[in-house]
């Protein structure tokens, strides 16, 4: 049985992608470039937002000014307007509790800016008491680098054979190959099924509460 569950937080615990268009739309608007529609964002996040914004800006608008203009206004959105569409997937709530039940610690991972995780996550999740919140820092990789994964690791003191790592991208399979931990991805989220397959998902579940039997059982789906 695993002994921590490590969840990526933008599309595997909380469907964020409105509320992050509706900021990336707002900054771009704001700064004379073309807007996007909200189903081309799932392909455009999942690296961070500095990332995010160099892509939504033109190919030739790309440098670090526009950049950072860009990106300051993204925040300044963001931060007073991350929870007005997010919302939980379907069997997600029951799935925390449920491992919460089963004492099962429990963790976030999130390429999201510190800020905003600490924010969301509280919000969405109060009655979780999530071991580690970890979001991106200044200085700090991004993942697919494991660093993150690491700090995890150190502070619950657990082995990464009773780690379990959930996420729907392959940036979050990566992450899990490169920290040596088991890996389940998630079709309800921003990244196809294709995606999590090339990336070498160990388990691919469509339903949140799929996840419990990996956890207990250790079932593998390759």
């Amino acid at each position: 049985m695993k002994k921590l569950v490590i969840f990526d937080l933008d599309g595997t615990l909380l469907n964020t992608i409105e509320d992050l268009g509706q900021a990336a739309n707002y900054a771009l608007e704001r700064n004379g470039y073309a807007t996007h529609s909200m189903a081309s964002y799932p392909y455009f996040v999942g690296n961070g937002v500095r990332r995010l914004m160099t892509r939504v800006l033109p190919e030739d608008a790309r440098d670090d000014e526009n950049v950072d203009r860009v990106l300051k206004d993204f925040l300044e959105f963001y931060d007073e307007h991350c929870t007005d569409y997010t919302k939980p997937y379907n069997g997600m709530p029951e799935l925390l509790q449920d491992l919460r039940d089963m004492g099962v610690a429990m963790a976030v991972a999130s390429n999201k800016y510190q800020k905003a995780v600490d924010k969301i996550i509280p919000h969405f999740y109060p009655n979780i008491d999530f071991i580690a919140i970890e979001g991106h820092k200044e200085g700090v990789n991004v993942k697919p680098d494991p660093s993150v994964v690491f700090a995890i690791l150190a502070k619950a003191g657990v082995a990464k054979a009773d780690t379990l790592y959930v996420g729907d991208s392959g940036v979050d399979m990566e992450t899990a190959k490169r920290a040596c931990i088991d890996s389940v991805g998630v079709t309800w989220g921003f990244r196809s099924k294709k995606e999590l397959v090339e990336y070498y998902a160990n388990a691919i579940v469509n339903n949140p509460l799929e996840i419990l039997d990996i956890v207990e059982y250790g079932i593998k789906i390759s």
